[in-house]
């Protein structure tokens, strides 16, 4: 039970910080509820919190995680689907301006779609979800069979980051806004190594501080 002393420990600063000496934030957070302007889908890896990197305050960004930061395809089937139904959420009832699909280096889920099919269903539900990036896959084997593993997975990381920007455009209501210049989406690659953030302009990735300037 030790390890979740920190855990009990780092609630207590929260708790201090939040309900003792700053209690306006979430008094306000509690009458006038959550407005975020920023959708955030991240990834699951615990090396990876987009609140933590981006130093933002509570109530600032919404945040979906799952494996490998994916937007599946629209599909209403009358079935589970937990990253949509939250985006759902996120652009209908608290109309956020900007989707980020944050996706980062030394992705677990990249690395197995790359090495394929796992006999024996050892990866019974990662492997059917990871077939929402199976053409990030296919573009890299096409292109990069020069490059060694890791190489390879890098550039996958990076190109499944175009998959979900595309898939989001399959859902009407993503995509309306989107043409009528109300809701804004991009493309983030964080390096755990650096602490580099890129942004994705075109076909290339550069610091999001240059686009910044940029646009």
């Amino acid at each position: 039970m030790q390890e979740v002393k920190k855990l009990l420990d780092g609630y207590q600063r929260f708790h201090k910080k939040y309900f003792q000496e700053q209690p306006e934030i979430y008094k306000s957070l509690f009458e006038q509820g959550q407005s975020p302007k920023f959708l955030v889908i991240s990834c699951c890896d615990s090396r990876v919190h987009p609140v933590q990197i981006m130093d933002t305050d509570s109530g600032d960004i919404f945040v979906i995680r799952n494996v490998a930061s994916l937007v599946p395809i629209n599909e209403v089937d009358g079935k589970s689907h937990g990253t949509s139904a939250a985006m759902e959420f996120a652009i209908k009832h608290l109309d956020v301006k900007h989707i980020i699909i944050f996706g980062h280096s030394q992705c677990g889920g990249i690395r197995s779609l790359m090495e394929g099919d796992h006999l024996g269903h050892e990866y019974g539900f990662i492997d059917p979800w990871m077939e929402i990036a199976k053409a990030a896959r296919e573009e890299v084997v096409n292109n990069y069979a020069d490059k060694d593993f890791d190489e390879q997975c890098v550039r996958c990381e990076k190109a499944s980051i175009q998959i979900s920007l595309n898939n989001l455009m399959t859902f009407p209501w993503i995509k309306e806004r989107y043409d009528a210049g109300q809701l804004f989406v991009h493309g983030w690659y964080f390096d755990i190594d650096s602490g580099s953030l890129f942004g994705k302009q075109g076909d290339q990735f550069l610091p999001v501080q240059d686009i910044l300037v940029s646009s």
